[in-house]
Formats: structure tokens, sequence, C-alpha cells
């Protein structure tokens, strides 16, 4: 967090312990939660990587079942 804090703001990580706060930490994980969105969200737009899927137990057994040959 404090190399992020330093980059962003051009600090030397000497200068953001001695300057930061908890707010700026707090701000900065939000900004860098919100960038991550955005990323993926921008990746799933353009089909480069899955999309959450949420399965059942019954349904990934199933799964496993017709990859093993079984079903």
């Amino acid at each position: 967090m404090i190399d992020s804090l330093g980059q962003r703001y051009g600090m030397l990580p000497s200068s953001v312990l001695k300057e930061a706060d908890s707010f700026d930490v707090y701000v900065m994980d939000a900004a860098l939660a919100y960038e991550k969105y955005m990323h993926d969200k921008e990746m799933r737009k353009h089909n480069k990587m899955p999309a959450e899927v949420n399965l059942s137990e019954d349904q990934l057994l199933q799964g496993l079942k017709k990859f093993k040959g079984e079903a």
C-alpha cells in the first residue's frame, strides 16, 4: 500500500510513512478496488475472462461425471 500511495502521488516511501494517515490508506484501497472492478468489467465485455458462475453442488457433480465419461 505504501508503494502504491508513493507511485500515485510521486512520493518516496519515507514521505508516505511520515505524512499519510489511515484515511489515505482507506481512499487508496477504495481506488484500487474500483480500478480492478472496471478492469474485470472490461475484460468480461470482450470475453477475455469468464463471468462468475454460481453452480449448485449437484450441477458440479453432474459436470464431473460427464467429464469422466460416467454419464
